[in-house]
């Protein structure tokens, strides 16, 4: 890995690489790179133990959260693997020539998606293995074709390190071209290397503030770039009457996900709306959970010390758990949760409570009716990774949830009914993104489709077959599904690799 010291010679050889390696990369036939993805989940199963000691001694997760994190890695990338072969993601289209067509003589046009070059991702430093070296940014563009050049998260640098050296073995053992993976220190270098016009996309998952400051320098320069960014998101979660009285163990469940991994998931219910008149019995016994929990590295250990005491300071509230925060001689924070209690016309009149608490606190709202949640959460909530309604099926088909789901909906980029949003699934169906500011750019880092953030079509038009890239010519030596339209016949998705 590189240092923070940066040399006109040392960024453009980064850079020069990765662009060197763009070509080559993106022309590799599908099931070269697919088994390429499929190669590096293996060695990075086989490496798991020794990966996980140095996650737990860098970031004070705990063993069974790391076992679980690799596992979602290496699957994750297998699943891309499987993307690429079967082909849909390309979105191959092809409008043979018709002299006869409807609306005027129609040329041979022939769009198809392209890796967009060069990715900067910005490694997270909760997920030192899901979000990270080897993370969903980095398969989604590898799986794109794309070369990626990773900054690492400063949290955990030996393991960020190791995990890169797995990463450059393995796919350097699979016929990768070199420089399409590459890993750089120091947020100098990544600024640096951002504003460097062979970049042509960058990704990123941490604060507000770092995202807010990345996403303008990527959309200031002189050519501008798209740049995804996770950044906040406090994720409401509501509470029917009838939820409440029908599932016992709503409470409980509901402080599990606030203090998993010490809180510090982006996806953890920062508010739960509840029902005034409604008893939730002693909130402290329901939590049981383990004691105090090492948040991931210092300065998100003073963030939150710092967080809790402004949410603790709001005249009026209710405290249900006061949890703690403990520094040690290193400077390492340990936490215990903290769940407050505020009426709706506190939280409105506090801007101070609306803000993201990245730890194990939450904040139990008080509400009156059903009708007054959905202009309260258009106010107050405008942009989530997630939103979640707990109603019984009898409350929802009574339609006075109605407005609230559809103000979750455009709010939110996942609505769960029941359940809670920590734990995020890798699947094809999968949305983690959401409105600003939950995102700079809603579409989602995690599921298949993240794909689609490291693509940009072309079109072929009256193109001879000789030029004309693999997934869009007729004899489709990739075997990739091709959506025709001939002369005189309507579109139509052919079979895997048909024709029309």
């Amino acid at each position: 890995m590189s240092t923070n010291t940066i040399t006109n010679a040392s960024l453009d050889h980064i850079a020069g690489r990765a662009a060197a390696a763009a070509r080559p990369f993106a022309d590799l036939e599908p099931r070269v790179r697919a088994q390429a993805l499929v190669d590096l989940a293996d060695a990075l199963d086989r490496s798991a133990a020794d990966l996980i000691a140095t996650a737990i001694r860098e970031t004070g997760l705990g063993e069974v959260r790391l076992h679980g994190e690799v596992r979602r890695t290496s699957n994750q990338l297998r699943l891309f693997a499987e993307v690429i072969v079967e082909g849909a993601y390309l979105d191959a289209r092809i409008d043979v020539a018709d002299p006869d067509y409807v609306i005027g003589p129609r040329p041979d046009v022939r769009r198809v998606l392209q890796p967009v070059g060069p990715v900067l991702v910005f490694a997270a430093s909760n997920f030192p293995f899901a979000f990270s070296v080897a993370g969903g940014d980095t398969a989604s563009a590898l799986a794109a074709g794309c070369p990626v050049i990773v900054k690492a998260s400063p949290g955990h640098p030996e393991l960020s390190a190791q995990t890169a050296q797995i990463v450059i073995d393995s796919l350097a053992e699979s016929g990768i071209p070199d420089g399409a993976f590459q890993v750089v220190s120091g947020q100098d270098l990544g600024v640096a290397l951002l504003r460097d016009d062979r970049i042509r996309a960058g990704s990123f998952t941490g604060s507000t503030r770092v995202g807010r400051m990345l996403a303008e320098i990527a959309a200031t320069r002189d050519i501008p770039i798209p740049f995804f960014g996770e950044l906040g998101s406090v994720n409401p979660a509501y509470a029917s009457r009838g939820a409440i009285t029908n599932e016992p163990e709503l409470i409980s469940s509901f402080l599990t996900s606030v203090a998993g991994s010490a809180g510090q998931l982006c996806t953890k219910p920062g508010f739960l709306f509840v029902p005034v008149g409604i008893e939730l019995g002693d909130v402290a016994a329901q939590l049981g959970l383990p004691g105090e929990h090492r948040l991931l590295n210092p300065a998100i250990g003073s963030g939150f010390a710092g967080r809790r005491e402004q949410v603790l300071s709001v005249p009026g509230i209710t405290v249900h758990l006061e949890g703690s925060v403990r520094e040690d001689d290193h400077g390492e924070r340990f936490a215990t949760p903290t769940v407050i209690e505020v009426t709706t016309e506190q939280l409105d009149a506090h801007e101070a409570l609306l803000e993201e608490s990245f730890g194990p606190l939450s904040i139990i709202v008080r509400y009156r009716d059903a009708a007054e949640l959905a202009p309260l959460h258009r106010r107050l909530f405008p942009g989530n990774l997630t939103s979640t309604l707990h109603a019984t099926d009898a409350e929802l088909e009574s339609g006075e949830w109605s407005a609230l789901v559809t103000e979750l909906a455009a709010t939110s980029g996942r609505v769960l009914f029941s359940g809670w949003p920590t734990g995020v699934s890798v699947t094809r169906a999968m949305q983690h993104g959401g409105p600003f500011p939950a995102t700079t750019t809603d579409s989602t880092s995690v599921g298949t489709a993240a794909i689609g953030r490291f693509l940009r079509a072309v079109a072929y038009q009256s193109a001879p077959a000789s030029v004309l890239p693999m997934p869009l010519r007729d004899d489709n030596p990739w075997n990739v599904p091709q959506r025709r339209s001939a002369a005189g016949l309507s579109s139509q998705w052919g079979s895997l690799g048909g024709r029309y």
